[in-house]
């Protein structure tokens, strides 16, 4: 299997990358701008860099060659993710995962919910839009509504809740949503067209621990 991560050199792309690379046979295709000055590649047999952006069709079809899974570290732009779809489409890729944030739906209630809007604003309506894409395209997605992030090594729990039920959680660490992505990888079928929230358990708060 070929994977190929879209915004290579963010946090969860590189734990991404570190998992397929000591648990898999996967080979990688490491996408990003200036990616060669911000990561390293550890395996030359596996890993290709392809430095672009997402608006940039000529290489990411390239970068696209061979690939059975794709996943897209960041959807706060709906042009660029528009652009990764037009490509996928045109190159017949079709699965692509795609992190984004919770409350695009209004999906989170009480005192969380309504810390949350207050945090991430009106941002909230690109990545809304960035999720209408690939609900409308003809990819098998997976919309990946994060929770507040932070970094714990070790702790890889997570719950998910579904589209159209509320978001229970107020945090996550990085290392769960790599775990969840390596599980997407291994079973995809399974999680085709849906849109998952994504949290750690037991953390039904009012906000982050960390704020």
């Amino acid at each position: 299997m070929k994977i190929l991560i879209l915004g290579a050199a963010g946090q969860i792309s590189r734990m991404v990358t570190e998992l397929i690379l000591t648990e898999t046979d996967h080979d990688l295709v490491l996408y990003g701008r200036n990616l060669s000055s911000r990561i390293s590649v550890k395996d030359p047999m596996r890993e290709v860099i392809i430095e672009g952006d997402f608006n940039d069709q000529d290489k990411l079809k390239r970068a696209l060659i061979g690939v059975d899974i794709a996943y897209l570290n960041d959807m706060s732009s709906p042009a660029a993710t528009q652009s990764i779809v037009k490509a996928m489409e045109d190159s017949g890729v079709n699965y692509l995962i795609g992190a984004n944030v919770l409350g695009i739906y209004n999906e989170v209630a009480g005192a969380f919910g309504r810390w949350n809007a207050n945090m991430v604003g009106s941002a909230t309506h690109n990545y809304l839009a960035a999720a209408e894409v690939l609900e409308q395209s003809l990819l098998d997605y997976v919309i990946l509504r994060l929770t507040w992030l932070y970094n714990q090594k070790g702790n890889e729990d997570y719950e998910l809740t579904q589209k159209g039920e509320p978001f229970i959680g107020a945090q996550v660490t990085r290392e769960a949503v790599a775990r969840l992505i390596m599980t997407i990888i291994h079973e995809p079928v399974k999680y085709a067209k849906t849109s998952l929230g994504v949290s750690e358990p037991n953390t039904d708060w009012a906000k982050p621990s960390f704020y």
